[in-house]
């Protein structure tokens, strides 16, 4: 083994939920305000997973007031405390960038089943 994979597996979470393109997911992550720590939650879809190990990130799109706001998040951050999934969806997609385009309900995914 390696120098790169010791570092790697010392800093991977062994605790994370597997969840997919489509699902619906709450983000909690800790926000620094000065000298005080808080826990916000970011829900919303995931549109998009990439990469493998500790360079794996995961993008999160939702609507507030109106207007697409996406975030990226690295999956074994020390900020990203835990990802719930809410639902999971049906896809045949890898990424859903096309939901950028949509609007309403065009853009709701299918329940799994």
């Amino acid at each position: 083994m390696n120098l790169m994979q010791v570092v790697e597996d010392k800093n991977m979470k062994k605790d994370v939920d597997s969840f997919g393109v489509g699902d619906t997911v709450k983000v909690h992550v800790v926000i620094k305000e000065g000298d005080k720590e808080r826990i916000q939650i970011f829900q919303g879809d995931v549109i998009a997973k990439r990469g493998r190990g500790l360079d794996a990130s995961f993008t999160v799109r939702k609507i507030s007031f109106g207007i697409g706001v996406e975030k990226i998040f690295p999956l074994h951050s020390a900020s990203v405390r835990k990802v719930e999934i809410i639902r999971s969806t049906k896809v045949r997609r890898a990424k859903l960038y096309y939901l950028r385009g949509l609007k309403g309900k065009a853009a709701r995914l299918r329940d799994e089943r």
